[in-house]
């Protein structure tokens, strides 16, 4: 039987942090069970720009994802909670004989968060997954907004996703290109949460053939 008092004393044992973290977990966590979200009819996840570049340097990618960002998302991240957003771009070389052949895959992962201190918001960048343990090696810049912050999530502008000696001039090619909210990065129980409710599905893809545009 687990006593009060012994509670109590587990409790005090857990870092500030943590527990402030939980807390927001589940005042987010009832929230999202609590109301039910009707289905969104505008604001949903579009691609409205792709272009690709080649130079001497390498091939680049810029794009643009327009979406409103969900009431719940939005208060999750007000309470401290950091999202994870990740977009992905596959090169594809056309072969008429069979399936098409993957050149080169690349991924951008972004890690949004709320620093409470400085009323500002932090944007890591990173090729690799940015796990709780360490941010290793990003690229990090603060804002004064959420508007301002989530701007420079949605715009992505010469992302080098190969290098120019991956990509034969004469052949073919067409790109995929998805973005999404990563949910497998939420703390355990808001991920249960998340499960079936439509604000928490940000995601949205693309595949076109690719002309290729020459950087100058």
């Amino acid at each position: 039987m687990i006593t009060t008092v012994s509670f109590t004393r587990c409790w005090k044992k857990v870092r500030p942090e943590l527990a402030a973290l939980l807390a927001a977990v589940c005042v987010v966590l009832a929230g999202a069970l609590g109301v039910q979200p009707a289905a969104r009819a505008d604001g949903l996840p579009e691609i409205t720009k792709l272009k690709v570049e080649r130079a001497e340097e390498g091939v680049y990618l810029s794009a643009e994802v327009k979406f409103d960002l969900p009431p719940t998302v939005e208060d999750a991240l007000v309470k401290g909670i950091p999202m994870y957003f990740v977009a992905e771009a596959e090169l594809f070389r056309d072969r008429w004989y069979w399936y098409d052949r993957k050149v080169v895959m690349a991924a951008r992962h972004m890690r949004l968060a709320f620093q409470p201190l400085t009323r500002r918001w932090r944007l890591n960048v990173s090729p690799t997954p940015i796990t709780n343990a360490g941010l290793g090696v990003t690229l990090n810049q603060s804002y004064e907004s959420l508007s301002d912050a989530m701007g420079a999530v949605q715009r992505i502008s010469r992302w080098k996703i190969a290098e120019a000696g991956e990509m034969d001039p004469d052949a073919r090619h067409n790109i995929d290109f998805r973005f999404r909210l990563d949910v497998s990065q939420l703390p355990r129980p808001l991920q249960i949460g998340a499960v079936g409710q439509a604000e928490w599905d940000i995601s949205v893809a693309k595949n076109q053939r690719l002309i290729w545009e020459t950087s100058k």
